[in-house]
């Protein structure tokens, strides 16, 4: 394990969050043993995280749809790799057991190569990725400040961020998705048909769900539903860790498919346009850029 600087750890080529996670925790992720029905949400940091989180809670947990238990989202489908909770012990927990991770394809434990367990893979345009974390890290006491949009966007480029470099991450487990049993997800498609996400999530995962019950999850998986629930946008969680805000603002800020427009320049969309199209070259993924984009 080596150290970037105060807030990074850079582990086999990737950088980690450093003072969320178990250095030996970490080094042995590919001993972490899988079982067959364990289900993981996998993203890029910025790119729908929580909101997928409260998605597969929803799905899987009557309690949570029924708002009958007073439980984070979080404690749903914590973190594989970063430790939130000062106790959490994956082995005790019942199945399904669900996750989420930012870890890179290289980074998965082995035993989800098997292809029994499920990895639903979230992808947002990378210009909305770039400004939505720009505001999440000056916000974050932990995180290094950036001033302005041009100074993160070299660090962004230079993957010298948590998560490391976007093109790496997506282009790595779409690279390499024939070893695992994982389905692509488009942010902005969550967006902009949330019932069509929704249902093809459960096709995947097997789950049938009866028409009130996709209503449920429709309701409290609203973006606008979310930045209002203490229990999914992280609130108590902040509250209760050592993490600080410099600045105050609601932990789920936007969310919208275009918001680049209003933080980039000419100038840094074209550079920005330029390294795009060199490093996604002949990528199959679509990508949607505009809300107003089909």
């Amino acid at each position: 394990m080596e150290e970037a600087e105060t807030t990074l750890f850079k582990f086999k080529g990737y950088y980690f969050k450093s003072e969320l996670i178990d250095v030996n925790f970490v080094e042995n992720l590919d001993d972490f043993e899988i079982r067959d029905d364990d289900v993981f949400i996998i993203t890029y940091p910025k790119s729908g995280t929580i909101w997928t989180q409260q998605l597969l809670s929803l799905i899987y947990f009557e309690e949570h749809r029924k708002r009958t238990a007073n439980v984070d989202t979080i404690d749903y489908v914590p973190f594989l790799e970063y430790k939130f909770r000062l106790q959490i012990h994956f082995n005790k927990r019942p199945s399904p057991r669900l996750f989420c991770s930012h870890i890179p394809y290289y980074l998965a434990p082995r035993g989800l190569k098997k292809k029994k367990a499920k990895l639903i893979y979230v992808y947002r345009n990378p210009k909305d990725v770039l400004c939505s974390y720009f505001h999440f890290s000056n916000m974050l006491g932990s995180f290094k400040s950036t001033a302005n949009i041009e100074e993160f966007m070299k660090d962004f480029l230079e993957g010298k961020v948590v998560g490391s470099l976007w093109f790496d991450h997506i282009k790595g487990w779409y690279e390499h998705k024939s070893h695992f049993n994982i389905q692509f997800i488009m942010y902005e498609d969550m967006k902009k048909d949330l019932r069509s996400s929704i249902l093809r999530v459960c096709k995947f995962l097997g789950k049938k769900l009866n028409e009130e019950e996709v209503d449920a999850v429709m309701r409290q998986a609203t973006f606008e539903n979310m930045k209002s629930d203490p229990l999914a946008n992280y609130t108590t969680i902040l509250r209760t860790s050592a993490e600080h805000l410099k600045n105050y603002e609601i932990f789920l800020r936007k969310g919208t498919i275009g918001d680049w427009k209003n933080h980039m320049t000419v100038e840094q969309n074209e550079r920005f346009d330029k390294i795009f199209q060199r490093e996604m070259k002949d990528f199959p993924l679509k990508f949607i850029w505009d809300i107003n984009e089909e």
